[in-house]
């Protein structure tokens, strides 16, 4: 089954990707540690290969602004896998960047999710306002 957004697809996905390298680059500016473009690309390389991955498994295409399960399931698979590539390239992984990352994730790739179901209901609501007025 597919949603309404099915067709932008590829905005949903370069958003996430966008939201990503800005949490990659958030965390670089608060650490002092620089946002030269290669430097933050290396940071959110992981997460954007666990985003990609995330993607390619759940076939977010189909519906890509659905907060559940497309949202969720993206959400944990992109922090959790991130943090796993992370720490298998060699990156710092302390119990206080993996609560970060699962907080911010869960703010950058559910938020905007969250919105659309919101409008989706809101569009269904006022179709139905108006088939009871019609009736």
């Amino acid at each position: 089954m597919t949603s309404p957004f099915h067709r932008f697809w590829p905005a949903f996905l370069a958003a996430d990707v966008v939201l990503i390298i800005t949490f990659a680059a958030l965390g670089r500016d608060t650490h002092a540690h620089g946002l030269d473009p290669a430097g933050v690309l290396l940071t959110a390389s992981p997460f954007i290969a666990a985003c990609l991955g995330g993607w390619l498994a759940l076939r977010a295409w189909r519906r890509p602004a659905a907060l559940w399960p497309t949202g969720i399931f993206l959400w944990l698979i992109t922090a959790g896998a991130g943090l796993a590539i992370r720490f298998l390239a060699g990156g710092g992984t302390a119990l206080s960047f993996q609560l970060v990352t699962f907080g911010v994730l869960a703010a950058f790739l559910l938020l905007p999710r969250a919105a659309c179901s919101l409008l989706v209901l809101r569009h269904a609501r006022r179709d139905s306002t108006r088939l009871k007025e019609r009736a």
